[in-house]
């Protein structure tokens, strides 16, 4: 009797080349996966060499004591314990968050002169950004080099302009009561032309439809600022407000240039009332070279910004609103 031999039917086929084909994926999903991380290899070694050694090298450096001629000797929570005892951490805090509340105003103003810049029918648009984004892109020292002559209680610019009209200027940035006021000044102009451009990107996205219907219902610019505009660039404020939030509470060189005057002792301000957190880390590790204390107060600050940070982003849900 005759054998016959069966045919792969088209199951048998199918399944004969799904085999195939799952045998051989598993060496090209290695070969993908290879690649990916060849291409992400670049960012994560700059991350981890750059931000994460440092953080954990500044980490164990806040649990240490570092002798006269270098060298750190374990302590423990020693840095942390005497940093509660220091009566300049909470000075510092104190004209840290001043300094970042002052810094809204920037914010507030940065919406006004987004929301003029946007008029269709303003001339040299062009020219009024490019003024206003110049602070931005000059030297924070060069700034604040400036900013101490026209600061000046003697022959400064404003005082000058002041005495004009008969009024006799302060010594801004030498008068304790608003030195640091004098300082947030600078801040806000040196601010506005950053978020400017977050502004006037979040303004061109809203659509022209409900300026419109606001104006058929006969609802004024006032009314229509705070209706429309508004509510519809509350992302982009929420966004601005994060990173000035974060650039604020870690606020140095204004103070480090322009509080660092001859009566200054040993490089350190002559007035307290413009210490910031980040100004007194850099007391505590690069003048009193005591760079576990200083350790400890870049912790702190982290933890601070942190903090803040979960606040803005927990509050954002009342007053956020999303297309």
């Amino acid at each position: 009797m005759a054998s016959t031999v069966a045919k792969p039917g088209p199951a048998r086929a199918f399944e004969n080349r799904t085999s195939g084909s799952a045998s051989r994926r598993p060496a090209g999903r290695r070969a993908d996966q290879a690649w990916a991380y060849l291409l992400i290899a670049p960012t994560t070694l700059g991350l981890g060499v750059f931000y994460l050694w440092p953080i954990g090298q500044t980490f164990y450096y806040s649990f240490t004591k570092t002798g006269p001629f270098g060298g750190n000797t374990w302590i423990g929570t020693e840095n942390y314990r005497a940093m509660l005892d220091d009566p300049l951490l909470p000075q510092s805090i104190a004209n840290t968050l001043l300094y970042a509340a002052l810094q809204l105003v920037g914010i507030v103003l940065a919406i006004v002169v987004a929301t003029l810049l946007n008029q269709r029918g303003l001339r040299g648009r062009s020219v009024y950004r490019a003024l206003y984004f110049l602070p931005v892109v000059t030297m924070p020292v060069a700034v604040a080099m400036q900013w101490r002559w026209i600061y000046n209680g003697d022959f400064g610019l404003l005082n000058y302009l002041l005495s004009l009209v008969g009024v006799q200027g302060p010594r801004w940035i030498t008068d304790p009561s608003i030195a640091l006021y004098a300082v947030a000044v600078i801040g806000i102009w040196t601010g506005i032309g950053y978020n400017l451009v977050i502004f006037l990107a979040g303004l061109q996205g809203i659509p022209a439809e409900y300026y419109e219907a606001a104006a058929i219902d006969g609802a004024g610019p006032v009314r229509t600022f705070f209706r429309i505009t508004v509510p519809l660039l509350s992302p982009s404020i929420f966004f601005a407000t994060v990173l000035m939030m974060i650039n604020a509470l870690q606020m140095f060189d204004l103070v480090y240039v322009m509080m660092n005057t001859p009566a200054a002792v040993n490089g350190s301000p002559a007035l307290p009332g413009v210490r910031t957190i980040a100004y007194l880390f850099y007391e505590k590790s690069f003048i009193e070279h005591d760079l576990g204390f200083g350790a400890a107060i870049a912790f702190v600050m982290l933890a601070f910004i942190l903090v803040v940070t979960i606040i803005q982003f927990r509050l954002q849900k009342r007053w956020v609103h999303y297309a």
